[in-house]
């Protein structure tokens, strides 16, 4: 009896694809030999180039290779990068040098300090009582005014005592080019009265009050912004009254002119 042939599957090869990754990687290689060889030009090893490559791709003949037509693309690629590198400098521009950038740091902080300085003597009494803390930070300069020195509880309008100190205040920064950001701050006591829903509110109000303040006092308005947050930036915790006191506030930022100024100095807290 004639036997059957058994057929054993075939078993899947699963590298295969290293047959086409090998072609590729054998072309990537003729095409950066090409390249290489383009650059500079020469008979003998022109004539080498063409024998190897015509042997690994069984081109045949390969007089097709000519070392003129080598040297007249090398020329037409260097002149198309030059015709880009004349061009990219028309619109490239080059960085500050780092002298020139610590030299601008230096002058915007010794500005920053002599401000500093005049502001500490022009609200000496309100500091000397612990309502006003002027300090300098990354940002600039930060002015922070208790809002019971401004403020009765729960209003927005300030009170008559405290237009001269913020006058003063608006007097000194009135000829320095910085802008100007108005800060509101609150405790975390929820308020909810006829004028303000929420502290959110009150806060806004009370920044935009000072604000106003300034703009009358004649400082430009485009160098005059405010922001209301409410309980949301608190100085301490909100467990005691006086904690509370601390954190109920209006801070003014007097902010430096570029964001190289600010990265470069820090001091006191943010």
């Amino acid at each position: 009896m004639r036997r059957r042939k058994k057929f054993e599957m075939e078993r899947e090869n699963h590298e295969r694809w290293l047959v086409s990754y090998a072609d590729f990687i054998t072309l990537l290689f003729a095409f950066f030999v090409v390249m290489y060889a383009m650059s500079s030009v020469n008979q003998g090893k022109y004539k080498v180039l063409t024998n190897a490559l015509g042997s690994a791709f069984k081109t045949g003949d390969s007089s097709d290779f000519q070392p003129h037509d080598a040297n007249k693309n090398a020329q037409q690629f260097g002149s198309i990068d030059r015709q880009f590198s004349a061009a990219g400098t028309s619109f490239i521009r080059p960085f500050p040098t780092l002298k020139r950038q610590n030299a601008q740091l230096a002058q915007e902080k010794e500005k920053m300090t002599a401000m500093t300085t005049n502001l500490t003597r022009v609200l000496a009494p309100l500091v000397n009582e612990g309502k006003v803390n002027i300090m300098q930070n990354s940002r600039g300069l930060r002015i922070d005014i208790q809002s019971s020195a401004l403020f009765s509880a729960g209003s927005a309008e300030i009170n008559a005592l405290s237009i001269a100190p913020l006058q003063a205040v608006a007097q000194t920064l009135l000829d320095s080019p910085y802008a100007i950001q108005v800060e509101g701050h609150t405790d975390n006591t929820p308020i909810h009265n006829d004028l303000f829903f929420s502290n959110w509110e009150l806060s806004a109000v009370r920044a935009s009050s000072v604000v106003r303040l300034f703009s009358l006092a004649g400082i430009g308005e485009s160098r005059l912004s405010a922001i209301g947050y409410g309980s949301a930036q608190p100085l301490t915790s909100d467990q005691t009254e006086e904690a509370r006191a601390r954190n109920r506030r209006v801070s003014i930022m007097v902010l430096y002119n570029t964001l190289e100024s600010h990265s470069g100095i820090s001091q006191g807290n943010n």
